[in-house]
């Protein structure tokens, strides 16, 4: 019984010396029909098409003889190793790698890609990695079929970005295509394909490199820290410029932040973003933030918090609750005003939290009612925050608000 399997990869180039050694010896071989058809493969070698890797997987552990997998691009990168590693299969795995896919595609667009953010999307995924798009100036997109080039772009509507889509890498047929994201969707592309999204006010150039991978959450913000002081967000004239309403203050935001917990793939809801502080902030947990206001000026002081924090906000000047009937979908959704209208609204979007506060007892129980008819489990809290003078420990300022949070029940497996 095969208890080992050789995992090579494929690029498109010569095969290695290691990797013809391997495949010579091979009695079974299994890949796509592409890899199947390589003159390397053995005429002897019994052959599988490889759909299920866990289906194969277990051919091989049954398999009397040597076996290879043959795989696009590094099978350690989003590829078919960590499948093939799983203990129930008792294989020992020797892996022979080749230049990933998503490498050769920033090498065919000639850029650096130590910046970018990197997805794989499926039909159940692919909200998520639109939101990474919506959220970060880089992103490379490893695609399926459902999922693939047009899809990303019927899903970013109303965000302009540039694609770099790369179809077919390594093969006869390669082709790469600069576009924006508003003609993809009128195009067919081919499978396999890697989509390279750039673009964004938080699209800048690292001076000599950074020195992580991807993009650290927060950066490239000029300041550490949480729930700051609203003149930390905007240049002068911006939110700075502006006295935070009772909705504003630090220690709210901090505590609506603690309960919506934005994360990256999530797409935020801002409702009645003001001068934009909270839909920064959850941008710089990479979150992708819409944020909605009535007020054309609060929308431009919100533009303007989002830029002076280098992150990504999308900002819709329009009065909910109509204007959300036109947004994708929430994860999460802080409400700044607009009441129990505006929670029943939300609600009917099934985010799964919901945060907003109330100046009054009133107010706070008509807005709990909404959440808990919505079907969420309801929290609310009496916050008092007192800013004081440490010079001689006189008030400052003092704001009391009640916060209310809703949460959709944990779903039991089936």
């Amino acid at each position: 019984m095969a208890d080992r399997v050789t995992v090579i990869g494929w690029d498109g180039s010569p095969l290695t010396a290691a990797a013809r050694s391997a495949l010579s010896a091979a009695t079974l071989v299994a890949g796509a029909p592409h890899h199947l058809a390589l003159p390397e493969v053995p005429g002897r070698a019994e052959r599988i098409r490889l759909g299920s890797v866990d289906l194969a997987a277990r051919r091989i552990a049954g398999h009397r003889g040597s076996a290879v997998v043959l795989a696009d691009g590094d099978p350690g990168f989003f590829g078919v190793v960590r499948t093939l590693r799983a203990p129930e299969h008792g294989l020992e795995v020797e892996v022979v790698p080749a230049v990933s896919s998503v490498a050769a595609a920033f090498a065919r667009a000639s850029m650096p890609w130590d910046d970018a953010q990197i997805v794989v999307a499926h039909p159940r995924t692919l909200r998520r990695a639109v939101n990474v798009c919506r959220a970060h100036p880089k992103v490379a997109v490893l695609t399926s079929p459902g999922a693939g080039p047009a899809e990303l772009a019927l899903l970013l509507e109303g965000v302009h970005r540039t694609f770099v889509i790369c179809e077919e890498l390594g093969t006869d047929r390669e082709q790469v295509t600069v576009l924006t994201s508003d003609k993809a969707a009128d195009h067919a592309w081919r499978d396999p394909n890697v989509v390279i999204v750039i673009g964004g006010t938080g699209t800048h150039a690292v001076r000599g490199g950074g020195w992580i991978a991807g993009r650290e959450a927060g950066y490239p913000s000029p300041v550490r820290g949480w729930a700051l002081p609203a003149a930390s967000y905007g240049p002068p004239g911006g939110y700075g410029a502006e006295q935070p309403g009772e909705g504003e203050s630090p220690s709210l935001r901090a505590a609506q932040l603690a309960r919506l917990g934005p994360r990256v793939g999530d797409l935020v809801w801002d409702i009645g973003s003001g001068g934009g502080a909270l839909a920064a902030e959850a941008a710089r947990f990479g979150a992708a933030v819409i944020a909605v206001d009535a007020d054309p000026g609060a929308c431009a002081r919100t533009d303007a918090a989002a830029r002076g924090a280098g992150v990504q906000v999308q900002v819709v000047n329009g009065r909910a609750p109509q204007v959300l009937e036109r947004l994708p979908e929430p994860d999460v959704v802080r409400i700044g005003g607009g009441g129990a209208p505006v929670v029943t609204a939300c609600a009917d979007r099934r985010p799964e939290r919901i945060v907003t506060h109330a100046s009054s007892r009133d107010e706070a129980e008509a807005v709990c009612a909404a959440l808990s008819a919505g079907g969420y489990t309801v929290e609310c809290a009496l916050l008092q925050s007192v800013e004081l003078d440490p010079a001689g420990w006189s008030e400052r300022e003092r704001s009391v608000v009640f916060l209310c949070s809703g949460r959709q029940p944990e779903r039991t497996a089936p």
